[in-house]
């Protein structure tokens, strides 16, 4: 449902004027306008609507989630609720059709809302409906205008977003003509990996250059773009979980140790599963430079430890059951220090991460195992791969192809 004119709902905790605005002005110009409500263009205005739906939604009988702050839970007797705020759009689900008919009639109540029936349209994200019960999110749309708006709409596809060969650099070419508009189309290619995670990488890698772009970084760019243009059927697979079981939650991490040609830093890359479906990723350069590919790959170990504490504290606030979280990681090393109780002085420059990795694993609140490297699934978000390989682990991520005439 879409809340109209949210930001109008604002109730201001301070004393704000404003200059007469036109149509409305008074012969004395002296005077100004008192304001008792937020207005569109006030900087407080986003803030005070969203405390306005928070007090309403506790009101209500809604609980405000600790770990997110969109998230609000209802609960009666054995029905519940969840309702996910970004900004005027609101996601609303239920096992209780009734109680959702209920909620909506009190919201209505307190705000002018629009019904839009059942979600397939989300922040660009669409969604479709499989006769399996499972869920295909995808972006076709929003890639479809970002292909027009760099006049790719009729360029040759590609297999792969970046070739196996790419190292990028800061130095060696002539710089882009245009730099708004390489930031402009990076940005955009950002919020594309919410339904592609197999391009996580090779967005995360343009992204670098956003100060000083070259004409090399632009046609790294393009190469996305038509990889995007052959793939515009895809999207992220979400299946039905097993009831009456818990869940399983199994994450995968990698490292490519030193793979950047200016500094040397290392690039960690992540995928979380929650039972069948991946439900976080991520591809990032690492903060510091890692003496060693076990210290890089020990650091990615320890991002993904601490993204599942936030996934199981999240879970735990759903009352959703769940096993043991396990990580999964090629590297011997990194896991042989993650479980051995000695500390070795070969890691004092990373003590930190070790200590908070063991504390989890001695506390049984984390499994971590060695996987061997060609079924290491992240391996898609660390470095460019050949063909083949990209197309096999994207298929791992739960990247699938849809049709838009279902049978």
């Amino acid at each position: 449902m879409d809340v109209n004119n949210a930001f109008l709902n604002g109730l201001l905790d301070e004393i704000v004027y404003m200059v007469q605005p036109p149509g409305f002005e008074v012969e004395d110009k002296s005077l100004v306008c008192k304001l008792n409500k937020a207005l569109y263009g006030l900087k407080q205005a986003p803030r005070q609507w969203f405390d306005r739906l928070k007090i309403t939604l506790i009101l209500f009988g809604f609980q405000a989630s600790k770990c997110d702050p969109s998230l609000f839970i209802y609960k009666r007797q054995a029905h519940t609720i969840f309702l996910l705020v970004y900004v005027d759009d609101i996601i609303l689900t239920s096992n209780s059709s009734s109680l959702i008919q209920q909620i909506t009639t009190q919201l209505h109540s307190a705000f002018s809302l629009k019904q839009l029936g059942q979600l397939d349209y989300f922040l660009g994200i669409e969604i479709k409906y499989l006769p399996d019960r499972s869920l295909l999110m995808t972006q076709s749309k929003y890639i479809r205008d970002l292909l027009h708006r760099t006049h790719m709409a009729e360029a040759h596809s590609i297999s792969s977003p970046m070739a196996s060969s790419c190292k990028l650099s800061k130095t060696g070419g002539d710089l882009f003509q245009d730099p708004t508009l390489y930031r402009s189309i990076v940005g955009a290619l950002q919020y594309a990996t919410l339904t592609r995670p197999k391009i996580a990488f090779v967005v995360n890698k343009v992204c670098q250059f956003m100060e000083n772009p070259l004409d090399t970084h632009w046609g790294a760019v393009k190469r996305i773009l038509r990889y995007l243009k052959g793939t515009l059927s895809h999207g992220l697979l979400m299946k039905p979980a097993a009831v009456g079981k818990p869940l399983s939650i199994t994450a995968m991490c990698d490292a490519d140790w030193a793979s950047d040609v200016d500094d040397k830093r290392s690039t960690s890359g992540s995928a979380i599963f929650l039972g069948p479906n991946l439900i976080s990723w991520w591809s990032r350069k690492q903060q510091v430079t890692a003496r060693s590919s076990t210290e890089a790959e020990y650091r990615s170990i320890a991002q993904t430890s601490a993204e599942l504490t936030w996934v199981q504290a999240l879970l735990q606030e759903l009352q959703v059951p769940f096993s043991t979280p396990i990580l999964l990681c090629d590297n011997h090393s990194a896991v042989a220090i993650a479980h051995n109780p000695i500390f070795h002085s070969k890691t004092k420059h990373m003590e930190i991460d070790v200590f908070f990795v063991r504390e989890k694993v001695l506390s049984k609140q984390l499994l971590i195992y060695h996987i061997p490297a060609l079924d290491q699934w992240a391996d898609i978000l660390t470095k460019p791969l050949s063909s083949a390989r990209f197309e096999l682990l994207r298929s791992k991520l739960n990247v699938q192809h849809f049709s838009s005439n279902p049978p």
